[in-house]
């Protein structure tokens, strides 16, 4: 999951997940047998302001869970925190594009507050949906979350994959052109720019959050509505691709945007369909993520409890 784990809490049955994103930091105490969540706690994350605030950020509501655990009768004995970047093996950050703590020893750091592991937003919420959600049971799956950004990750026996650097969820970033068929402009964004919570709103004009653009398209304003379909027939692209490539079992969609329900699940649905193999008889399970945005929160928790034995699948 992106860090090195020097002990396994295989017998904890507490920890603190925290999901740190590019619109909110969220937390919470996560019950390790059930995956259950209990002392939410949430801060606006505002990049703008560098990697030390939030980072201190993050220390503070770490402390906060654990006060509101002692209150509860709960003794969290781990800390998992996923962010919205790259992360190696040793759960340093190696990019920076919202959070800026590359070159920060994140999980040294907050180490001093409960053993920490650090590991990508994606990899937490796809490990949360095959420990205890939509993928639990299936040999393998691909994970895609959509929020503020736009990630993907596939899942084999219960185990995200990281590529050999802890790049491997960079689904979105590539660029993608698309010709105006009204007034022939050709533009090159790539996908996430078209498909993310803050590209609807940009493309839009109006609203502040994604979800507010689906609220428009569902009460029928056409202009949303193109704007969804457009959204999604990219991100649908790159999605049938990856399913052509990888033959998964299943397709699992998440974050605030994956999750909602209606028009966005179900244009993205349609739209890798149609991209998927001709003549195939074979009808691609699309599922939505059981935990929609808290997955994050899950999934940070529940990699503290990760190993690196040969077998190490979630259960075992």
């Amino acid at each position: 999951m992106g860090a090195v784990f020097p002990t396994v809490f295989s017998a904890a049955r507490h920890a603190i997940g925290i999901d740190v994103g590019g619109t909110k930091t969220a937390g919470a105490l996560v019950n390790l047998d059930t995956g259950a969540i209990s002392a939410r706690r949430q801060v606006p994350t505002d990049c703008r302001r560098g990697g030390e605030p939030i980072l201190a950020d993050v220390a503070q509501m770490a402390r906060d869970l654990i006060a509101d655990g002692t209150a509860a009768g709960i003794v969290p004995v781990a800390l998992g925190v996923g962010v919205a970047e790259l992360v190696d093996r040793r759960g340093q950050l190696f990019s920076d594009y919202r959070i800026r703590w590359k070159g920060l020893d994140v999980q040294g750091r907050l180490a001093a507050i409960l053993p920490t592991v650090v590991s990508s937003d994606v990899r937490a919420a796809a490990l949360a949906e095959a420990r205890y959600g939509a993928g639990r049971g299936l040999t393998d799956f691909y994970f895609v979350t959509i929020g503020t950004g736009v990630s993907g990750v596939l899942v084999r026996d219960g185990v995200p994959y990281e590529g050999s650097r802890g790049a491997a969820l960079v689904i979105a970033n590539g660029p993608t052109r698309y010709h105006c068929v009204e007034c022939g402009h050709v533009t090159t964004k790539v996908v996430e720019d078209i498909a993310s919570g803050p590209g609807l709103v940009a493309a839009y004009g109006l609203g502040r959050t994604g979800e507010d653009v689906l609220t428009a398209a569902h009460a029928g304003d056409p202009a949303a509505v193109r704007v969804v379909d457009h959204a999604t027939h990219e991100l649908g692209r790159v999605l049938s691709l990856l399913v052509n490539s990888l033959d998964p079992a299943a397709v699992i969609i998440g974050g605030g945007l994956g999750s909602a329900p209606g028009l966005y699940f179900e244009s993205l649905s349609g739209h890798i369909n149609a991209g998927l193999w001709d003549g195939d008889e074979h009808v691609l399970p699309i599922l939505q993520a059981t935990f929609g945005p808290d997955a994050g929160i899950i999934g940070a928790a529940a990699a503290t409890i990760m190993n690196q034995v040969p077998d190490h699948r979630p259960d075992h």
